[in-house]
């Protein structure tokens, strides 16, 4: 997540009420989520997946339809990451976990959940928004402050 355009070339772009979001997919799953403040490039190479992904997205943040869960992710992170991610996925929407519950299940330490939710390449679809620290939101896209935190909230309070 980036208040930046990445170099990363999308597939499917949506606009959303926490910004524009570009899909990217390796074969046949999402493998990179990018929510920026700005329009990112569009790959004139769009594919059916990522346009099935936006329109589920925008479903879910503006019309408020059903939670957006792809059976096709792709996410590149080590062995631990992975592991943390499909924690995250476990979280029902409206529902919170603490990092030291998923560090406890884990066998981790919420230090090193907070480092795997900050690398989640695939925010909103792996739903990192739903972890929250013990004595309060935590963070989101590596912040705990600011613009990020405001879209964790809203995203927290859209559930």
């Amino acid at each position: 997540m980036t208040d930046k355009c990445p170099l990363t070339e999308y597939q499917g772009v949506c606009t959303t009420p926490i910004g524009w979001v570009g899909i990217a997919t390796a074969g046949d799953a999402i493998a990179r989520v990018d929510i920026m403040a700005r329009r990112p490039n569009m790959s004139p190479d769009r594919d059916g997946l990522a346009l099935r992904a936006c329109k589920a997205l925008e479903g879910w943040l503006v019309e408020g339809g059903q939670w957006p869960r792809f059976p096709a992710l792709a996410p590149q992170g080590s062995v631990f990451q992975r592991r943390v991610w499909e924690a995250l996925l476990q979280i029902p929407p409206g529902q919170t976990k603490t990092y030291g519950d998923l560090a406890l299940a884990l066998g981790s330490s919420p230090r090193a959940v907070g480092g795997a939710c900050r690398r989640n390449p695939i925010p909103l679809f792996i739903p990192c928004h739903r972890v929250v620290a013990a004595n309060g939101d935590g963070g989101f896209a590596g912040h705990t402050s600011g613009h990020w935190m405001d879209i964790k909230r809203w995203l927290l309070a859209h559930e």
